[in-house]
């Protein structure tokens, strides 16, 4: 299932669209969902969120 942040504010802005799976995260562009989906390891996306935290 898609999700988008929670810090998004839902008028159309510039956000993305996430969706967990067990081995990986999948992102797209909210504004084009019929586009590309970047596919990433879930041990990397990890590590980035931490990086974005710290």
């Amino acid at each position: 299932m898609w999700f988008t942040s929670s810090y998004s504010n839902g008028a159309g802005g510039e956000c993305v669209e996430c969706a967990l799976t067990d081995e990986r995260a999948l992102v797209r562009d909210s504004k084009g969902t019929e586009g590309p989906v970047l596919a990433v390891r879930g041990g990397a996306w990890g590590a980035f969120l931490e990086a974005l935290k710290a």
